[in-house]
């Protein structure tokens, strides 16, 4: 199953945007599934529901963050390098996707949520367009590693 078709299948069982892209990874990055979706679980509904970041940029800058981020305080350009990294991530996704804001994503004019997760009927999944933005971040990021390969650490 390839990381596109993971996401996918993993929003389809239920969990958030996030935990469905950052979870797709876990072969690549090494986390324990159990911890990365966790990890994740935050940031799903543009983070908790405010409707902000969508999910799945979310998911894949994580997932990006423990490929190649940085942990030396003292080598600046590392950070900057990191940072240009999810900048471009991100660029990508909006070149897609039209926006990197979860309520833009699903054509939403409030600007946070009730707490409550929706139901995830077959009304749900056809009313959203998330499985097919949880694939487009799993693609870019795919693209991504396979442009520049992640680092022996």
């Amino acid at each position: 199953m390839t990381h596109q078709e993971k996401a996918r299948q993993n929003f389809l069982n239920g969990y958030n945007c996030a935990q469905a892209v950052f979870c797709a990874f876990c072969d690549v990055t090494g986390m324990d599934e159990r911890e990365a979706l966790r990890l994740s679980s935050s940031f799903g509904g543009g983070m908790g529901r405010l409707r902000e970041v969508c999910g799945a940029v979310s998911g894949m800058f994580m997932a990006a963050g423990l490929l190649y981020g940085y942990d030396d305080l003292e080598d600046k350009s590392l950070k900057a390098a990191h940072y240009a990294r999810i900048q471009e991530l991100a660029a990508r996704f909006s070149s897609q996707e039209k926006s990197l804001i979860c309520r833009e994503l699903l054509g939403l004019t409030e600007t946070h949520s009730a707490p409550e997760p929706s139901d995830r009927t077959q009304e749900y999944y056809q009313s959203r367009p998330c499985p097919r933005i949880v694939e487009t971040a799993a693609r870019i990021l795919d693209k991504y590693i396979e442009e520049n390969p992640v680092p022996k650490r």
